[in-house]
């Protein structure tokens, strides 16, 4: 077993913190958790979203079962999934996507099926959420092993910067035009899966959207969209495929133009926008970043307006 994840309550976490510090794992400061602890080969992360908790490393199954489950959790859940979330083995698609929230580089949004077999080879494998694995090594070896399965259908649409600023043109609200690129994963996705009878996301793409373009090309399916729709293993999945192609294609792009393309919106992912502004000029952006973005207009102000305040989408 190579990871074991869990939702938390509060109290629970503060359990867990009192037990960690008894049985004399040395903590460390990590980015985005309320604390981490390692001893011997076994990490124990608590991540402030949630909370929730990741093992990693040796030994997971003997602590969740021997500390875990009877002094936090209070009852069995390691080989238990399908009793606490049976409708994660129930045949359905997972949609996640990866970009969003990054200057440069392009938004995909990917998808998977998973049956009752597919999700448990999934789940011992240890396919979680892409946002709680640092390496990319780990993402691109996971995505391979995903698309390897067999019986398996997988999708994968990257809208390249160029295609996604002149789609922001034309739909002016970012749910919407996650809401477009989920139907046409979920599309393609029946074109291999036909029977598939329900699709899994999280809930801030707009389902009409979605819904309205479905109808359109004859597909029914139920949409179930939901917060930390990330725990569900096929939307899991799903976010590992975006994540492995959003990555390739930053590396890709980055070494042609022979400068590090980093990810969010930092300092650094700053002054390499403006190195490739001052060498190429401002319109280059159209075909690297999202230039929607405040950013754009801070590196070229006289090129890229300001944007304007948000425009709050109707659920």
């Amino acid at each position: 077993m190579n990871s074991f994840t869990a939702l938390l309550s509060t109290e629970q976490a503060a359990k867990l913190k009192s037990l960690l510090t008894e049985s004399g794992f040395e903590f460390a400061a990590k980015p985005y958790t309320l604390f981490f602890a390692r001893k011997d080969k076994l990490s124990v992360a608590v991540y402030e979203k949630g909370p929730k908790v990741l093992l990693q490393g040796k030994g997971i199954e003997e602590f969740v079962q021997f500390e875990l489950e009877p002094k936090i959790f209070g009852e069995a859940r390691l080989g238990y999934e399908e009793v606490h979330s049976p409708e994660m083995f129930e045949p359905h698609f997972g949609v996640d996507e990866s970009g969003k929230g990054d200057f440069f580089g392009p938004l995909v949004i990917a998808g998977a099926y998973v049956n009752r077999e597919i999700a448990r080879k999934f789940l011992d494998e240890g396919i979680q959420d892409s946002k709680r694995i640092a390496s990319d090594t780990k993402i691109q070896a996971l995505a391979k092993m995903i698309r390897r399965t067999p019986a398996g259908a997988t999708e994968v649409i990257l809208i390249g910067p160029e295609r996604y600023n002149q789609l922001y043109a034309k739909f002016g609200n970012l749910n919407s035009l996650l809401g477009w690129g989920h139907a046409r994963v979920i599309e393609n996705l029946l074109m291999k899966q036909p029977d598939c009878p329900r699709a899994v996301s999280d809930k801030f793409a707009d389902a009409r959207v979605i819904e309205k373009s479905l109808l359109q090309h004859g597909r029914a399916i139920r949409l179930e969209q939901r917060t930390k729709a990330e725990s569900d293993v096929a939307v899991a999945a799903g976010s590992i495929l975006a994540r492995e192609a959003f990555i390739d294609w930053l590396e890709r792009r980055g070494k042609a133009l022979g400068l590090h393309l980093g990810r969010g919106v930092s300092a650094e992912v700053k002054q390499a926008a403006r190195q490739i502004v001052e060498k190429k000029g401002p319109a280059v952006l159209q075909e690297i970043a999202k230039v929607h973005f405040r950013t754009a207009h801070e590196i070229a102000a006289d090129y890229y307006a300001a944007p304007p305040p948000r425009r709050e989408w109707q659920r």
